[in-house]
C-alpha cells in the first residue's frame, strides 16, 4: 500500500484510540497500539513510542512483534488482491 494510505489507516487508529479512552464502547489501548504498529514503518516518532514500550514490558513486546508480523502478512494479501481486481477490470 501507499505511504500516504498507511499514514492515514495508522492516524485513523490512533483517533479512534483516543476516543476510545473516553468512551466505554471502544477498546482504546486496542486501537492506539495498532495505529502505533501500522505507523511504525512510516513515522520514526511511533518507531521509538513502541521501542519504550518493549523496553519496559518484554511481554508486551513479544506481542507487538507477532502483530507486526500478522499485519504485514495481511497488508500483504490486501495489496495482491487489489492487484489481481485492478488486472481483471483492465
Amino acid at each position: 500500500m501507499t505511504r500516504i494510505t498507511m499514514l492515514v489507516l495508522g492516524y485513523g487508529f490512533l483517533f479512534l484510540g483516543v476516543l476510545g479512552l473516553f468512551l466505554p464502547i471502544l477498546q482504546g489501548f486496542l486501537f492506539i497500539f495498532v495505529g502505533l504498529i501500522v505507523l511504525s514503518k512510516h513515522a520514526p516518532w511511533a518507531n521509538r513510542a513502541l521501542e519504550r514500550v518493549r523496553q519496559k514490558w518484554p511481554t508486551m513486546g513479544n506481542l507487538i512483534d507477532k502483530a507486526e508480523s500478522l499485519a504485514e502478512a495481511w497488508i500483504g494479501k490486501a495489496t495482491n488482491g487489489v492487484r489481481r481486481l485492478l488486472n481483471r477490470v483492465s
